[in-house]
């Protein structure tokens, strides 16, 4: 028997003892009808306790881990190990998937949980992150994705008590999360002091936001919220690894073998201890328990399931046994019974009944176990140990009868003989040893001569011989007992021997695949009897082969389930059960084993979801012995490589680098080659592309027929015979599928992430572009029957297949396909959910389950032998499928058996179709035919032949009976599609037309048009000839065969002639009419590559060929006259002269050289006279005059072919991307701008003009494809524009604003907190030694007051001065606070304009406003001036946008930057957060934009590719994304009446998009010079949207115009809209009206804002009364006559339109930092100080009105000092205030004319703070070059200085006065704190004498009173501030992080308490409290606000 078959017989999976309790929990539970549900290895059982029966899903391929049960109870979801693992949801009634979710996880996924209702379900991963996601698994998609933390994640459950909430926890940490739009938010469980941080294990739950948790400790831990309330002490003596929660209440159980159950209220109930019970043990751990009604069932870590009735807990019952923990490999059957023996890792031997599938005993030896044998009669059982030695035992009681230790390595085999007389020994140290059984096992032998260890052992059936394997793939033949070698072949043949259980030797090659290490097959079993082998192998696969099997690779019946290694395998004694043992798993399956194979009943469970793959594995890799000749069309189309070196993708990533590169500062300043004004469109391709596809020819609703080649969807219309186009693929299609109602089309194309487009036929827009699960290309897709739903197959590989709702452009479903090709996919039209996929050797049926997919393979039996399938068709029977063979049969397939089959052709069957009744078929014979409906008729045979046309029809056949690649009926004609490229439609009565032809499959590079018609002539490697009309008749006129392919061809010059040059070296002149030869010559080796007739009389004729020659013929003699020498490479291009006597070439080496003709000789020329000379024809590519048409960089694209227009005004060229292009000659310079026309995929290797110019003619290297391009004649010809790329590269920019530079060049990156906003060194406070001296002892006892402690009430000594003097200031009425203990934010002054646009909105009907400032979303009441705020933004906010939906009123958007920036959806009136979207941008979101109906949300980042997703925001679905553009984008925004189109605008570009599916598609502004005003418009960097009716939209540029466009081309341009930059424009809703915003100063007719008609033609423009020279408007909006105006300087107006009155509602501080802060000291008042250069004094209070420039704002004065401010104090009077600056200049002014009083530089560097002594008399100013100077005012103006301190090594940034204005305290950079004396500024450094100073102000930082207020986290980022209030018992802080601190003063304990208040972005440079203590200012570095916060 050496045939490689698979045995007909099979395995069924009957019985898996075990339970996986190690390394799992929560694991075990009742199901809805009182089975259970666990698992074990790779299987989930459901097992039935009454009928003691198991079910299986073996839908996994790798050990399960985790385990959930639905609410309702039948739903499993079961979670797996492994690189991809995956989720399946399977009904444990049936066992059939439900759903498979995939590509959430790596590693593996370790817990998994539904939430109550069981719609979602949470998993977590075994990964570094420990990733948590949540899915909706009924469509098997992830809802939302985050890291879960990281350490390893115990348990995640969704909380049943509140929606959206979920609690995770695990190693030393548990996490509450919310669920909100697609982002979770974490907040740590704060342990407190309740109970000490540990790890939990479990959770569970209770109402009113109470969580259970399991800790390692054995404690209960009970939550309130995120609060640990209360700790259950000692629940357990261990760790609690299970909680469960009941109706009843709730039940845990430990590793101290205890389960405990606990009411509703978890007070306990009962315990149960099973570890004393009677099953039970010591060391018993419980890994879970679950409780339903009276009973509890218990999991344990050894492998058992328990069940406990709660009212008998002392009778325990054992449901499930296993082996515990450790690898298991001991097997052995017993020889009469059904009983067998196992041992394993875990130290025990079991004895197992395969009747009643129990233990029927087990002892306990200590050494793990390695191999087991039952003697002749089953009485001893022998046991080998890893130690060396063996046990053996009597099999009824297992009590010992002897031990033995003669090896110390570990035993792997053992076997006695058949007599019974010897046990063979074989172990690791290389020996088997026999022993005599009858002795007391004597030893009486030894096998020697083994070079590895031993595997596997059998005896003869004499008991005379034995044969050994060993590890180093040995086999050794032995006598007995002595043990002697023998080697004699004829003596081994003659032997026969008891068992086969070697995995070496003849009989058993066919076990091991072609090139396999022996060490993979573990265990092999022989049943002589049955002829069938079965193995265990290394890959969890349990198989059987036929035996003897004696080739490699034969073909076997694969069974899964174990999930790593099968360590063994062995018959039954009876042979009717297979028992086979798993090593990692640990677990016994035992397998029924069937003679017959499997009963036809029971098919219809095989398959994906039970792990049986009974037909001819695809594993096996060898060809079957009766399997078909392969047909060589498919054999190659197999072989079909389609991958490329660069995809035309990679096109975008490499302008991508370039700009990066260019922009590194390496532009060149020359001008560019302008693009030329005329421009060419598509109006004809000849070509089909049917070589490698099949099944892309339809018939449309309209009766046009629908096809494709090279990267265009063709439409053509039959009566008219013109075509239309579909140009949006940007590689070669490969196939085409039409919708069932026949309107919409798919093509999926080539690529390295390849897309498919659905699009609609009628208008050829794309409907839906779907790509992101694909690689190399997309081979095959199919609409569903009702439309919805499309399903493809990829060309990586696996041939992936993916299912989409196209329509959403979201996946649905993938799977791996299939690993040889598959051809065709198909689904059944009456379910959506099956589909059938055919192919190499194979045809499969599909089942889409949620996310994933379950397939059986179709079992062919004995009807027909395995085919490859070729094409495949359903009729009216559903269950009923028809498929298409290589052999030329029909199968025809019921349900997944093949019923019958039919002869249909000769040679394969490519095409079928089915038809109302009956079907159609196309094969390799060139024959069409029709059958009945049942396929037992051939009505009719239609012969494609030449014989065959119809009269008048166009074109001719190439050849006869060519091979059919798709037929289809319709409009009642067959349409045919061949492999030869023809499309042709039959009449039912006979005659054949032809639609349309091409070249066949190979390359086309010869290409000439005729000289004085519109006629060219092509040649092909596809050795044709063909002459085509390119008048309105488009066709093929002639065509010859050619004896092999050729590369080139010419015209004569009368058109007389043509000229052909061969591939071979030869060349031949044709007569042009009749195609027959006039000469042929064959003078070179290498392929012809260009031939050129020299013009008028055309004398001669130039034949270049690869051998770097060009030859030069005489044409008149036929006489070689001349050869061109010199070349150094081959020849590529040549042009003659216009008078014959010059010949231009250019060579593979970019060599531009000259020759003379005839003779050949060279000639030198100057780029003058070349360019003055007249050539007959230009198609040359190098020279100056071409320098533009090369890309940069372009060692990537070639550009393989360019022809000059004959009025010389216009180049083409053709390019290796697929590109046409059409340059304005002459192409000097570098990078000329050029129109580009896709179309072609790959090459175009040919362009030329047509004698007339009108057309021009492209042809495509491999696609097949010939492209004939209208050109207009001069004068019409100015809009047909191309995708035109030119703007790419501009860098000649009209104009230049340093504002829109600015805002252009702002790094986000650098502005996120965590970066220190000063450059500090040396070691933070709280980490240097402290001194323990007298002026900590100080501290310690103030120490006592913090929060309320009294202080000890006996003291020694005196009490010392207090720390800091309380203020005294007389408060009137007021009462200061006695200690501020809370803040709340009251005001915030600012308004962030200076980098944003559009933020500013009316809400309410003009009620409020909404803005942002900081980290703060801001509403203000315009009536009250009242602030309200959204403070759930962790960073700056750097965008805002309103829905306008009056569905969704009051719904705001915000977006921020951050290294993952969330966008937050809010509502303005609660402030309720009502979504977070996170995920795909980076660095931050600076646009955010509604659509109209309010549903959708765009949103785009600030990363690199500027990118731009829209989602659906109410729960956080992204819908569609994509790359925006290589420069910054400003803005984006919906068109007001649109859902799917949105325009954006930025750096020198205008963008118009749709949404296409899941992408968006873009078009870019084409600039247009017919239109008003447009002649010199250059597409300029665009900052602001408007739009008008009918698909106008206006954009504001940064030169002040702005742009009109109609669809995406600019229609008109308004000049001078605004002096300079227009940032802002707002369209009013209502009426249509447009405001404008811009750069401007004011004069008495303009104004910065405008408000324009609906066209923007007239405007009425208002002044801004805000006092500035400049104007710049960021923000305007609109409404009931008023409108309102945001700057950059941070000021909000409102300007009414009736009396153009503005009023200031919002005032802050301009861009830079803002450092000086300082409070008056008898008044609410502050003065501020910023880099803005402005000092401004401001009220607390802001509820003032009647002042005469009615501000609503509190902003009493303002003074500009010229240079940016760092610091500023009030005189202890409140008349002077003191200002540092940033250039070491400081002013005293008066407060009350903002004059300057006096003013002093000493210092170079930034004053960091000044301070006036408490006396009056001295100014300190301390600046960054490490100096405090006191200068002493009473002196008057000249500033006197009188003393400085000495010996500061850092930089000082704060400073304070002692309250006797006797000593300062100094605060330095490198974290000291010094203290001087005044004005001497000698150093004081005695501690007692410090420690009694009373000090008058305290804001220092450093110093043991403070070291309570540094972070843990500080490395980060300082505290940058603090300030104590006047009663000196509480200090705030501002820090790096943003937050404002309140801590008690002093705070001597490190890390002290605190409240902490968010709403700063960044930096939190200074804060101070008022005079009386009741507000804090705080102040914002980066987001100049100042924080007003009242204090309670």
């Amino acid at each position: 028997m050496a045939d490689k078959t698979a045995p007909s017989t099979a395995l069924r999976l009957e019985w898996v003892y075990g339970y996986r309790g190690h390394q799992c929990r929560n694991n075990l539970y009742y199901t809805a009808t009182k089975e259970v549900v666990y698992f074990v290895a790779g299987v989930g059982v459901v097992y039935n306790v009454k009928n003691h029966a198991q079910k299986f899903f073996l839908g996994h391929d790798d050990d399960i881990v985790s385990l959930a049960l639905h609410p309702e109870k039948t739903l499993v979801a079961t979670g797996q190990v492994g690189k991809d693992p995956y989720i399946c949801i399977w009904d444990s009634f049936n066992v059939q998937t439900v759903s498979i979710l995939k590509d959430g996880h790596s590693h593996g996924i370790g817990v998994l949980a539904f939430n109550k209702d069981g719609t979602r379900l949470v998993s977590v991963g075994l990964d570094p992150q420990n990733i948590i996601n949540v899915w909706d698994w009924k469509r098997g998609k992830i809802l939302s994705t985050v890291t879960g933390h990281t350490q390893r994640i115990f348990d995640c459950q969704f909380n049943p008590f509140k929606e959206n909430c979920l609690v995770s926890c695990g190693v030393k940490h548990i996490k509450f999360w919310g669920l909100c739009g697609n982002s979770m938010t974490a907040k740590k469980g704060i342990f407190g002091k309740a109970g000490e941080i540990q790890t939990i294990l479990c959770l569970s739950f209770a109402p009113n936001d109470v969580t259970y948790s399991g800790t390692l400790s054995g404690d209960v831990y009970v939550w309130s919220g995120n609060n640990l309330q209360r700790v259950i002490q000692n629940a357990h003596g261990a760790g609690i690894f299970t909680m469960d929660m009941s109706d009843e209440g709730y039940s845990t159980g430990s590793r101290d073998g205890c389960v405990r159950l606990w009411d509703t209220t978890f007070a306990p109930v009962v315990r149960i201890n099973l570890a004393d019970s009677d099953v039970g043990y010591r060391g018993l751990s419980i890994r879970s328990a679950h409780r339903r009604g009276d009973r509890v069932l218990v999991g344990t870590q050894d492998s058992e399931i328990i069940e406990v009735f709660i009212r008998e807990p002392d009778k325990p019952r054992i449901l499930v046994q296993g082996h515990a923990e450790g690898e298991l490999w001991a097997l052995t059957v017993h020889p009469k019974k059904p009983i067998f023996a196992t041992g394993s890792d875990d130290q025990t031997v079991r004895i197992w009944s395969m009747e009643d599938n129990t233990l029927m005993s087990r002892t306990e030896v200590d050494q793990n176990i390695r191999s087991v044998a039952f003697n002749n009669d089953g009485t001893h059982l022998a046991v080998g140990m890893a130690d060396g030695s063996f046990i053996v035992f009597k099999s009824k009681d297992l009590s010992e009868i002897i031990h033995i230790k003669e090896r110390k390595e570990v035993l792997h085999e053992m076997k006695y003989s058949p007599d019974g007389a010897y046990l063979a020994v074989g172990s690791n140290d290389n020996y088997v040893d026999i022993y005599a059984a009858a002795q007391r096992y004597k030893k009486v032998g030894q096998c020697s001569g083994s070079s590895s260890f031993i595997t596997h052992l059998d005896w003869s059936e004499d008991s005379k011989y034995l044969h050994t394997n060993s590890g180093a793939a040995e086999r050794l033949f032995y006598k007995m007992p002595n043990g002697k070698r023998v080697t004699a072949s004829e003596e081994i043949k003659q032997i026969r021997w008891s068992t086969w259980t070697g995995v070496l030797g003849s009989e058993a090659n066919g076990i091991w695949p072609k090139y396999a290490d022996t060490n993979d097959v573990n265990a092999v079993d022989a049943y002589y009897g049955g002829e069938v082998m079965v193995t265990g192998d290394d890959f969890g696969l349990v198989k059987l082969f036929r035996f003897p099997s004696l080739k490699r690779g034969a073909k076997f019946r694969k069974y899964v389930g174990h999930s790593a290694h099968v360590t063994n395998v062995r018959f039954s004694h009876d042979k009717t059960r297979v028992i086979s043992t798993g090593g990692g798993d640990h677990a016994i399956f035992m397998w029924r084993y069937n003679p017959e194979g499997i009963p036809v009943e029971e098919t219809d469970d095989s398959g994906h979801d039970t792990g049986y793959l009974d037909s001819n594995s695809e594993d096996s890799d060898s060809d079957l012995s009766d399997a078909a000749e392969l047909d060589s069309d498919i054999e190659r189309e197999k072989e079909k490589d389609y991958d490329r070196a660069v995809y035309k993708d990679d096109l975008n990533q490499l302008k991508r680098i370039k700009k990066q590169q260019k922009n590194s500062g390496t532009v060149d300043g020359q001008k560019r080659n302008q693009a030329p004004s005329e421009g060419i469109r598509l109006e004809f391709i000849h070509g089909y592309r049917g070589y490698d596809c099949r099944n892309n020819l339809f018939y449309t609703q309209s009766g046009e027929v629908v096809y494709h080649v090279a990267a265009v969807g063709v439409l053509y219309n039959r009566e008219t015979h013109s075509q239309r186009f579909y140009l949006e693929h940007s590689d070669d299609i490969l196939c085409l599928c039409i919708h069932p109602l026949k309107d919409i089309v798919a093509t999926g194309q080539l690529g390295r992430d390849p897309a498919i487009h659905v699009w609609d036929a009628e208008s050829c827009k794309s409907l839906a572009v779907l790509k992101g699960h694909h690689q190399r290309g997309v081979c095959a897709v199919d609409f569903s029957g009702d439309g919805k739903k499309l399903a493809s197959v990829g060309l990586d590989d696996n041939h992936c297949i993916v299912v989409w709702d196209w329509k959403r452009g979201e996946k649905l479903a993938s799977t791996r396909g299939h690993k040889d090709k598959i051809f065709v996919i198909k689904w059944n039209p009456h379910n959506h959910d099956k589909l059938v996929t055919v192919g190499m050797k194979h045809i499969k049926f599909w089942n889409q389950a949620g996310g994933g997919f379950t397939s059986k393979r179709g079992t062919f039996g004995n009807v027909g032998k395995p085919d490859t399938m070729m094409c495949v068709a359903f009729g009216s029977d559903p269950l009923v499928t028809y498929s298409g063979g290589s052999s030329g049969n029909v199968y025809i397939w019921q349900d997944l058996k093949l019923s019958k089959t039919i002869k249909a052709h000769d040679g394969p069957c490519f095409a079928m179709h089915s038809l109302d009744k009956g079907f159609v078929t196309g094969g390799k014979d060139g024959i069409v035919c029709l059958w009945d409906e049942t396929f037992e008729r051939c009505l009719k045979q239609y012969a494609i032949k030449k014989g065959s046309l119809a009269q008048g029809s166009i074109g001719s056949l190439i050849q006869d009976l060519p091979a059919l690649r798709s037929v289809v009926l319709g409009h009642g004609h067959i349409l045919v599609g061949t492999k030869t490229g023809e499309v042709l439609e039959l009449e039912k009565t006979g005659p054949i037309r032809i639609l349309a032809q091409g070249h066949m499959e190979s390359e086309i590079w010869g290409l000439c048009c005729h000289p004085t018609k519109d006629i060219c002539a092509t040649v092909s490697d596809d050795a044709t000839l063909r002459v085509w009309d390119l008048s309105n008749d488009h066709r093929m006129i002639n065509c010859r065969q050619l004896k092999i392919g050729a590369r080139c061809c010419d015209f004569k010059s009368d058109g007389k002639a043509i000229a052909v040059g061969f591939k071979d070296g030869s060349f031949t002149v044709v007569d042009a009419d009749t195609l027959n030869d006039m000469a042929t010559f064959h003078h070179r080796k290498e392929e012809i590559s260009d031939i050129k007739f020299s013009p008028e009389p055309g004398k001669y004729l130039a034949v270049a060929s690869h051998d770097n020659y060009v030859d030069i013929y005489n044409v008149l003699n036929s006489k070689r006259v001349g050869t061109c020498k010199g070349s150094s490479s081959y020849i590529t291009h040549t042009d003659w002269d216009n008078k014959g006597k010059l010949l231009m070439l250019n060579s593979g080496a970019k060599e531009q050289l000259f020759f003379e003709a005839p003779r050949g000789k060279r000639q030198a020329l100057r780029n003058r006279e070349i360019e003055s000379l007249n050539w007959a024809s230009w198609t040359c590519v190098l020279g100056h005059t071409c320098t533009g048409i090369w890309p940069s960089k372009s060692d990537v694209t070639d550009v393989n072919a360019t022809c000059l227009s004959h009025d010389k005004r216009i180049l083409a060229t053709g390019d290796d991307f697929g590109f046409v292009k059409l340059f304005q000659w002459p192409v000097q310079g570098k990078n000329a701008k050029f129109k580009k026309y896709v179309g072609h995929s790959a090459h175009v290797t040919n362009v030329r003009w047509t004698h007339d110019d009108r057309r021009l003619v492209s042809t495509g290297g491999a696609d097949t494809s010939m492209m004939v391009w209208f050109h207009d004649a001069p004068g019409g010809r100015d809009n047909t524009h191309g995708l035109s790329d030119d703007s790419d590269t501009d860098s000649e920019e009209e104009g230049y604003d340093s504002d829109v530079q600015r805002e252009k060049d702002m790094d986000y990156g650098s502005k996120t907190y965590t970066n220190p906003i000063r450059e500090t060194k040396g070691v933070k406070p709280h980490l240097q030694e402290q001194d323990d001296d007298d002026e900590m002892s100080g501290v310690r006892e103030v120490s006592y007051l913090r929060y309320g402690a009294s202080m000890p009430s006996v003291s020694r000594g005196a009490s010392r001065p207090p720390k800091v003097k309380k203020k005294d200031t007389d408060l009137g009425k007021k009462k200061r606070p006695s200690k501020v203990q809370n803040l709340t934010l009251e005001y915030i002054h600012g308004y962030r304009g200076f980098d944003c646009r559009n933020n500013l909105h009316y809400i309410n009907d003009g009620e409020d406003i909404v803005y942002h400032a900081a980290g703060a979303g801001i509403v203000q009441n315009l009536a009250t001036s009242t602030q309200s705020f959204y403070l759930e933004h962790t960073d700056d906010i750097i965008c805002l946008t309103v829905n306008q939906h009056p569905k969704y009123k009051n719904i705001i958007a915000t977006g921020q930057i951050g290294s993952t920036p969330a966008v937050m959806v809010w509502d303005a009136a609660s402030k309720e957060t009502k979504s977070i979207i996170r995920g795909f941008h980076t660095k931050g979101v600076c646009s955010v934009n509604f659509s109209a109906t309010g549903k959708l949300l765009l949103t785009v980042g600030i990363d690199d590719n500027h990118s731009i997703a829209v989602w659906r925001w109410q729960d956080g679905t992204r819908i569609a994304q994509g790359i925006g553009h290589t420069k910054r984008i400003f803005l984006a925004e919906f068109r007001p009446d649109s859902d799917s189109s949105f325009v954006t605008v930025g750096v020198k570009h205008v963008m118009f998009w749709t949404i296409a599916g899941s992408q968006i598609l873009g078009k870019r502004g084409l600039l247009n010079t017919a239109g008003q005003n447009t002649q010199d418009a250059k597409m300029q960097t665009m900052l602001s949207i408007a739009f008008g009716a009918n698909d106008v939209t206006f954009t504001g540029s940064m030169s002040g115009d702005v742009y009109v466009w109609k669809n995406h081309t600019l229609a008109r341009v308004v000049q001078r809209a605004h002096q300079d930059a227009v940032f802002t424009l707002y369209t009013t809703l209502k009426d249509g009206l447009i405001v404008s915003g811009g750069k401007e100063r004011p004069s008495k007719d303009g104004g910065a804002v405008k408000l324009w008609d609906q066209e923007m033609k007239r405007c009425r423009a208002f002044q801004l009364d805000s006092g500035n020279s400049i104007d710049v408007v960021k923000s305007v909006c609109r409404s009931k006559g008023k409108i309102l105006v945001g700057t950059k300087d941070s000021e909000i107006f409102e300007v009414s339109e009736k009396d153009s009155h503005s009023t200031t509602l919002v005032q802050g501080h301009g861009e830079g930092e803002m450092w000086g802060l300082a409070c008056h000291p008898t008044k609410e008042q502050f003065a501020s100080a910023s880099d803005d250069t402005t000092v401004r004094i401001w009220n607390v209070e802001t509820k003032r009105s009647g002042t005469k420039r009615s501000n609503k704002t509190s902003m009493i004065n303002k003074a500009v000092i010229g240079s940016p401010a760092r610091s500023c104090a009030y005189s202890p009077d409140g008349e002077m205030l003191a200002v540092g600056m940033k250039n070491g200049e400081f002013l005293l002014l008066t407060l009350a004319t903002m004059a300057v009083w006096g003013k002093k530089r000493d210092r170079n560097k930034a004053i960091q703070d000044i301070r006036f002594s408490p006396d009056s008399k001295y100014l300190a100013v301390a600046s960054d070059d490490g100096c405090v100077d006191f200068y002493d005012i009473t002196q008057g103006p000249t500033l006197a200085r009188t003393g400085f301190c000495k010996g500061i090594n850092s930089f000082v940034f704060q400073i304070d006065f002692s309250a006797d204005s006797k000593y300062i305290q100094v605060g330095t950079g490198c974290y000291q704190r010094l203290v001087y004396n005044v004005p001497g500024g000698q150093r004081v450094t005695e501690n007692a004498s410090i420690g009694r100073i009373t000090w008058a102000t305290w804001t220092s930082v450093i110093g043991a009173e403070v070291v309570g207020i540094w972070p843990r986290k500080s490395d980060k980022g300082d505290v940058n501030t603090a300030v104590v209030t006047g009663n000196g018992n509480a200090l705030a802080t501002g820090d790096d992080f943003g937050f404002v601190k309140l801590f008690p003063f002093p705070c001597t304990e490190k890390y002290a308490d605190h409240k902490k208040f968010v709403g700063h972005s960044a930096h939190v440079t200074n804060v101070k409290f008022t005079y009386d203590d009741r507000h804090l200012i705080s102040a914002g570095g980066d987001d100049c606000c100042l924080f007003v916060w009242k204090s309670h």
